[in-house]
């Protein structure tokens, strides 16, 4: 696959990504290299990237718990630590080889570290590869409250090998489609169409799709790269999605859901209430829920969980002066950002989708 090049870093895929990792560590005059990894990627992800690395440059590796409830400052404390005691310096690279938890984290402590050090983001889940590690963003969640801490700084390459999703749970590889039929339902009714018949009947062609998807995201960013206007596309389903998934991590009734399982359910009931405020398409409104919930586990959400669930939507970043936005469709691949949206609205939302 060609590598996409833009005027902040590339995007490469695949055997290409080592080619071109080692003529970068050829060229540059790094002190050392520190890889951040968590415990899965460890064990079952640095072995194989780190033969394809070609340098004599001292490597460091700095572990961090896995799991999301783990993207905290508590845990940057602690690898800012390990990076002062092994004398990390200016001309460090930091190389983040993990998920979307290791890429954000990763990112961040590299920003922040002595100033910021360059830093390459090489995605193991799908989910980082066609959504967390791509466009810059980089942070940690306040609490519960997801991504509140960060700053938007670039890496120097993205590596996407899809080889390493072959260690992915099968629900860790759904939560990550979740992100890439989101960019179908904002950007292309043709790409959405081709997500929804699963039609993924190679290998080569799931690498196709997820390289459409990263096309999609990265085309965006490059037009908005600090979240001004179009950018804000990307967060459809988000602004509930967001809210769901730290009420499930928050609450020790419920079992924590992955990123993209709520999400999945935040898309449903933004697209109900894109019928209901823009008229949005009832028969595509069913066919996304129905979509959906083939694709996700329908979760359970009572009446009592909804109110709390709209009580943290005052936290989503998208909020301007007091007011929370929302993105929802005109159609597929015509979003509309900055909407308002009454409470009522929203507990119908929730009813569409138990139903």
């Amino acid at each position: 696959m060609k590598s996409i090049v833009t005027s902040e870093y590339s995007i490469h895929f695949n055997s290409k990504c080592y080619t071109e990792l080692n003529a970068y560590l050829r060229k540059s005059n790094f002190s050392k290299i520190v890889v951040i990894v968590d415990t899965n990627t460890h064990n079952y992800c640095y072995p194989y990237f780190i033969e394809k690395v070609e340098t004599n440059l001292e490597i460091e590796i700095i572990e961090i718990e896995a799991g999301e409830i783990h993207k905290t400052i508590d845990t940057c404390v602690g690898v800012w630590n390990a990076l002062s005691e092994l004398n990390v310096d200016k001309k460090s690279l930091i190389i983040n080889l993990g998920g979307g938890m290791v890429t954000d984290l990763g990112g961040f402590v590299a920003s922040t570290y002595r100033r910021g050090l360059k830093y390459i983001n090489v995605p193991t889940s799908l989910l980082a590869m066609v959504d967390a590690s791509v466009g810059g963003k980089t942070g940690v969640d306040l609490n519960t409250l997801k991504n509140q801490i960060g700053v938007i700084n670039t890496a120097q390459m993205i590596l996407v090998d899809t080889h390493l999703l072959s260690s992915l749970p099968q629900n860790e590889i759904r939560s990550g489609f979740a992100e890439m039929l989101k960019h179908g339902l904002i950007q292309s009714e043709a790409y959405w169409n081709s997500l929804k018949d699963l039609s993924m009947s190679t290998h080569q062609d799931f690498d196709d799709l997820i390289y459409e998807s990263i096309l999609i995201k990265q085309d965006i960013v490059d037009l908005d790269p600090f979240e001004n206007n179009l950018r804000k596309t990307l967060n459809f389903g988000h602004t509930l999605g967001h809210a769901i998934e730290s009420y499930y991590l928050s609450n020790q009734k419920k079992q924590a859901l992955l990123h993209g399982e709520a999400i999945a359910i935040g898309m449903v009931l933004a697209t109900y209430i894109s019928r209901e405020l823009l008229g949005f398409s009832d028969i595509m409104c069913e066919e996304i829920k129905t979509t959906l919930i083939k694709i996700f586990d329908k979760v359970k959400i009572n009446r009592e969980d909804i109110d709390p669930i709209i009580e943290l939507l005052k936290h989503d970043k998208k909020n301007e002066y007091g007011n929370i936005n929302f993105v929802l469709l005109d159609a597929i691949g015509k979003p509309k950002i900055n909407c308002s949206v009454d409470n009522e609205i929203i507990i119908n939302s929730f009813k569409y989708y138990n139903s």
